[in-house]
């Protein structure tokens, strides 16, 4: 194994962890054999640039989170590690609105907080939020 082998099978494992995966999936869900996904995990091989392209399209990532070392950019993120709970953070800091729903629901009471979630799938069923 190679230095880089390690790094790059190092960052794919925080991935596949991150998002509950497992090898199998993978190698299902990206028509990629279990064996090629294996020496990917293991450090033994590194996949081709087109298939780095793949995985970070499945993960939602930037080639950088696959080839660059993430031990400085894990720490600097603190607790955020979820991705679904970073994309929603940086959701909010992009949309203003978001934001002031998401201060506005931390002060309701459960009653209220469960009759916005009734209308917005109400919403949903009326084809007027996308699903």
């Amino acid at each position: 194994m190679n230095e880089f082998g390690n790094l790059f099978a190092r960052n794919l494992n925080y991935f596949i962890d991150l998002n509950n995966k497992a090898q199998t999936d993978l190698s299902k869900d990206l028509k990629i054999s279990k064996a090629t996904v294996s020496t990917w995990c293991n450090g033994t091989r590194i996949p081709r640039m087109d298939k780095v392209d793949l995985l970070c399209g499945y993960f939602n990532i930037k080639r950088s989170d696959l080839i660059e070392d993430r031990t400085e950019k894990q720490e600097e993120k603190g607790y955020y590690l979820n991705m679904e709970t970073q994309q929603m953070l940086e959701t909010m800091q992009i949309n203003p609105q978001l934001k002031i729903l998401f201060d506005a629901s931390s002060k309701l009471e459960p009653s209220d907080i469960d009759y916005v979630l009734h209308l917005v799938e109400r919403l949903k069923k009326e084809g007027k939020i996308e699903k």
